[in-house]
Order: structure tokens, then sequence, then C-alpha cells
């Protein structure tokens, strides 16, 4: 059966909006890498923390699930953006554990362990129920959660730009980045009528508006000598 008029329409915007916003996931995913040259140039994880990188890994599953068959229906670009995703991570976390201290080292690696963990008893529970919507429901309401808490994680950089006067520790590219993809998936779950993904996506726009607003009026206050770039969230 071929799709046609508005329905066709109301698909291609859509698949456009979610490979929009997988592209400028990117951006998001690449940012510790500046972070974790000066790691690996150190030998040393000096006073990273390496808890933001395992809580965006438990986002990122918890959110490819949601995105899977067996839970929404026609939610692929989810998958795929949050798949590349928990990749990164657990790349940045592999990374920290071999440059960590023993007791960081410990630490960090019972978490990581915690985690799959953990993702493997929600997958699990969720299959054990049976009424489709409800176990849809499940999953979006735990996904949801999820990714407002991980947007709203900025509030607190928010708060300390206001306070010194200097983006420093908002560097422009991520604060844009994060508007970017927002924007992209809050039309996306908008065509596809989700209300899991837009959202904490709108959240997410929101956000990333008032970070560039931010930016834009304290940049000349800000010092030239940004330091390394924050862990934000991710779709």
């Amino acid at each position: 059966m071929v799709v046609s008029g508005p329905s066709a329409a109301l698909s291609i915007c859509k698949d456009a909006a979610g490979i929009a916003g997988n592209v400028f996931a990117f951006g998001l995913f690449l940012s510790p890498i500046h972070t974790f040259r000066r790691v690996i140039r150190n030998c040393s994880t000096e006073q990273f923390s390496g808890l933001p990188y395992i809580y965006a890994l438990l986002n990122c599953l918890i959110c490819v699930w949601y995105g899977s068959p067996l839970i929404s229906v026609d939610n692929v670009l989810v998958m795929t953006v949050n798949s590349i995703g928990a990749v990164f991570q657990l790349a940045y976390i592999i990374l920290f554990i071999v440059y960590a201290e023993r007791t960081k080292k410990l630490r960090m690696l019972g978490l990581l362990l915690a985690v799959f963990a953990l993702f493997a008893i929600v997958v699990y529970g969720s299959l054990q129920i049976t009424d489709r919507g409800m176990r849809w429901i499940f999953i979006g309401l735990l996904s949801c959660a999820s990714l407002i808490s991980m947007f709203a994680s900025p509030l607190f950089i928010i708060k300390l730009v206001i306070r010194t006067e200097s983006v420093e520790f908002m560097p422009f590219y991520l604060s844009l980045s994060t508007f970017l993809m927002s924007i992209s998936f809050l039309l996306y779950g908008i065509f596809n009528l989700d209300v899991f993904i837009y959202v904490p996506n709108g959240i997410g726009t929101i956000l990333g508006i008032v970070q560039l607003a931010l930016y834009f009026h304290y940049k000349n206050k800000s010092r030239e000598d940004c330091r390394e770039p924050l862990m934000v969230s991710y779709i």
C-alpha cells in the first residue's frame, strides 16, 4: 500500500526532523573529546567526574529501548541516535576507568555494572507487561522522566553563568547543538504524535534558547580561556 497525500508529507517531515536530530546530536556526542584529550595527555582524570557519562549512558539505553519496535511504533531514528550516543558514552567511561586512580576506577566500574544490571531489569520487567499499550506507557514515562532530568542538568550551569557573568563554563557550540537537536526531536515527536518525545524535547528547546540568550548576553564579559565543556543532555 502506497501512502500519499497529507500522511506522506507528515512522514517525510518526521523523518527529516529525526535525521536532523541525529546529525545535530553529534555535536553533543563529540563535546567531551577535548576533556578526554587532556585526560589522556596527563594520564589522569584529575578532578573530573565520571558520573555524567554514567547517567548519560543509562539515559541512552532507556531511550534505545523506548525506540525499539517492541515498545513504540516507527521510532527507528530514536533508536539510532541513542545507540550511537550509548557507544560514545561507553567509550568515555572506559577511558575514564583506564586513567582514573584505583578508588575512582573501582567505583566507576561498579556503577557501569549497575547501569547494565538496571537496564536489564527494565527490559525484562517491561517484557512481562503483555498489554502493548501499557508497556509503551511504562517505558515512555521512564524515558520521558530520564530525558527531562538530563535536560534539567544544565540549570546549575545557567545559574553559574548568571552569578559569575561569564560563559566560560558554557561553550557556544555545545549550547547550539543542544538547541538544534532538541528542536529537531521536538518536531519529530509532534509529527509522530509522540508525547514522550515532544514533551521532554520541548523543555530542552526552551533551556537551549535560554543558554544561547545568556551566551550572547555575557560573551563579551567572559575570559577567552574557556574550561573543558561540561556534560549536557542527549536525546
